[in-house]
């Protein structure tokens, strides 16, 4: 064989990859055969926090301008799918993950975005550098003609792209519609990568205004007896939790934990104190460690054990007014197939109440 091209899923250190790489037989990332594959020009998106949200935003964007898109990558659709299924003059908006970055060769985005750079998918990776050096090949590749577009103040990356900033107290065409902080950070870089493709801040405003956001994303399942019950199962590690705790008022009831990925959880205790969480309801394999961290900054739990006594739970504690949230800040491994199938399950919990 010349040539092994794996699923973003199948680690690097898996026997045949391992195998292959000892007898000098190259190694793609599906996404690197997607792009020599396709001749259209690449946005991509990447960071740990936010892809899908931002790829999907993007989308809109080039919509609201009349501009040809499509969407693919780590959000769903294989970018190699694409082949001979959109015309020539289509802008892609790939989303990345640091399982499809690890093995590009040649994958040259125009514009590529890091939105965010925090511990997560250590059980992978191992260590910090490691995921950061595979999250920052997303620009290895570029050149003078195109455009890195990172957060403010962050360390030089690789590649030779022009460099733009973002931060989430830019001054933006329009406000967005979607919730939190975290996405208005997440509507500064889809901003910034937007105008660099020439797209109007016209187009941008129509975007930021009508995107209601997607499936178990602070999504809205129900409002009962004057308790709204949020959807958040994303949620798969602590920033990301952080971040939804910051888009409602004090008070706020959160169902955390799941699978262990090898992250502290000293900072989002942290961020439940200030944001003012009123109780947290704990599930999974993780709910000691989340415990032991939210004890320490004086923060009120409870041992649920599993998603449907946490409802039962909440439901049993909270009073009009109030917010229930699903933000497990955790894998879903440990009690489901993945965080569709908890947030569906919470969704099936809350309308059945």
């Amino acid at each position: 064989m010349d040539l092994l091209v794996k699923s973003p899923g199948v680690p690097s250190e898996a026997p045949l990859a391992a195998a292959a790489r000892s007898r000098g037989v190259t190694v793609w990332s599906e996404v690197e055969l997607g792009s020599r594959l396709l001749p259209n020009p690449v946005l991509g998106v990447t960071g740990t926090n936010g892809k899908t949200t931002t790829s999907e935003l993007l989308g809109e964007v080039f919509r609201a301008a009349e501009r040809p898109v499509a969407v693919a990558g780590n959000v769903g659709r294989p970018l190699t799918g694409l082949d001979g299924a959109i015309g020539d003059d289509a802008w892609i908006v790939c989303e990345l993950s640091s399982f499809q970055l690890e093995d590009i060769d040649a994958f040259r985005p125009r514009v590529a975005v890091l939105l965010n750079l925090t511990p997560d998918h250590l059980d992978r990776h191992g260590e910090l550098d490691a995921y950061r050096a595979a999250k920052l090949r997303i620009f290895e590749n570029q050149g003078p003609g195109d455009v890195a577009v990172v957060p403010r103040g962050f360390a030089p990356v690789p590649g030779s792209g022009q460099r733009i900033e973002f931060a989430g107290d830019d001054p933006l065409p329009a406000e967005p519609r979607l919730p939190g902080g975290h996405n208005r950070e997440n509507a500064a870089a889809a901003t910034a990568a937007a105008r660099a493709v020439g797209i109007s801040d016209a187009a941008i405003a129509t975007a930021l205004r009508t995107f209601a956001g997607l499936p178990h994303r602070l999504e809205l399942v129900r409002e009962v007896d004057g308790v709204r019950w949020v959807n958040d199962s994303k949620a798969t590690n602590p920033e990301a939790a952080e971040g939804a705790l910051g888009a409602y008022p004090p008070g706020l009831r959160v169902i955390l934990g799941g699978s262990r990925k090898g992250t502290s959880f000293g900072g989002l205790a942290r961020r439940a104190r200030e944001a003012g969480v009123s109780r947290a309801y704990l599930i999974g394999e993780s709910a000691d460690e989340i415990a032991e961290a939210l004890a320490s900054e004086g923060v009120r739990f409870e041992h649920s054990g599993d998603l449907e006594r946490a409802v039962a739970d909440a439901r049993a504690d909270a009073e009009p007014g109030d917010v229930v949230l699903l933000s497990p800040a955790c894998a879903s491994y440990d009690q489901f197939a993945d965080f569709e199938e908890r947030g569906e399950r919470f969704r099936q919990l809350v309308k059945a109440l």
